[in-house]
């Protein structure tokens, strides 16, 4: 006999919640921000809004269902089933954070605060559950494949995410590595600079959308043109490359197809490799390891 579904509901801590714990009570959090220009109940009714959101989608899950509730700062324990419908209520950026922890479960993403987020993962409203929950599991619902990023260490170390990957050094530091790419005769660069992008099209409405702006759009990088979320091209910028006589900075940007690779050997005592802006969850690599980083063979499946 097979499972029933099961609803993950996913979920994070509330702005409001965070300043409560710190401050111990709601009066001492509202009077830390009076002393800093802002006003508690603007933080509150965020809150309140997101928490009538997990009740509201917590009634809308059928009754024949199994349902449980994660933490985003407990997803890298949580052991998702393959029966799962993972429900994300929240943020945009949520539905990234889960994305690397799945192997192909639906994805429904849950708006708590229109207007606030941009709503391109989060795409459905609270009072949508009732009717979408039941219907994710029937033929024919649509889903969106959208293009994931893998990075891959030497020592099989594995990293995947939805937007982008970062390779460089931790902090400020300048990172060293070689760069080369598969599919330009084996030739290498050395570089020194502030680490490596490689962005999905679901990438490109964050972070590499705001590097390639700065390289002028599209202009001046050879009309280097952002991909959409389900196309098989990855971008990648090089942020800084500094020249000097054992550095170069022809290698600075560029897009890879579906088979395509960007390799990165270091060059430095420690660099890491993290994915949609998770740094505590990142890949550390050392002097001489070499990493590839290209199109994911897995895929995020959201629902509508």
């Amino acid at each position: 006999m097979s499972l029933a579904p099961r609803a993950v509901l996913v979920h994070r801590t509330t702005e409001y919640e965070e300043l409560v714990a710190r401050h111990g009570t709601h009066g001492q959090a509202a009077f830390f921000l009076s002393s800093r220009g802002r006003d508690i109940e603007e933080v509150a009714e965020r809150h309140r809004r997101t928490r009538r959101a997990l009740a509201e989608v917590t009634a809308a899950i059928p009754l024949t269902w199994r349902q449980t509730r994660v933490e985003r700062r407990d997803l890298d324990r949580f052991l998702f089933a393959p029966e799962d419908v993972v429900v994300v209520v929240g943020q945009d950026g949520l539905v990234a954070n889960v994305a690397k922890y799945l192997a192909g479960q639906p994805v429904v993403g849950i708006d708590t605060d229109p207007g606030r987020n941009p709503g391109v993962l989060v795409r459905h409203r609270p009072g949508d559950a009732r009717l979408l929950l039941p219907a994710v599991l029937a033929a024919g619902t649509g889903t969106a494949e959208l293009t994931m990023v893998e990075a891959v260490a030497d020592d099989t170390q594995r990293l995947l995410a939805l937007n982008e990957i970062y390779l460089g050094a931790p902090g400020h530091q300048t990172a060293r590595y070689r760069l080369g790419l598969d599919d330009d005769g084996g030739a290498v660069e050395a570089q020194a600079s502030s680490g490596v992008l490689v962005g999905t099209g679901t990438g490109a409405t964050g972070w590499i959308r705001s590097v390639w702006q700065e390289r002028g759009g599209g202009r001046t990088e050879a009309g280097l043109r952002l991909p959409g979320p389900s196309e098989d091209r990855l971008v990648w910028f090089v942020r800084e490359a500094w020249p000097s006589p054992a550095t170069g900075t022809s290698l600075v940007a560029g897009e890879l197809t579906a088979g395509g690779h960007l390799t990165l050997t270091v060059e430095s005592e420690r660099l890491i490799a993290f994915g949609d802006g998770i740094e505590s969850d990142a890949v550390e690599l050392t002097w001489g390891q070499r990493v590839r980083v290209g199109r994911a063979g897995a895929a995020l499946r959201l629902v509508g």
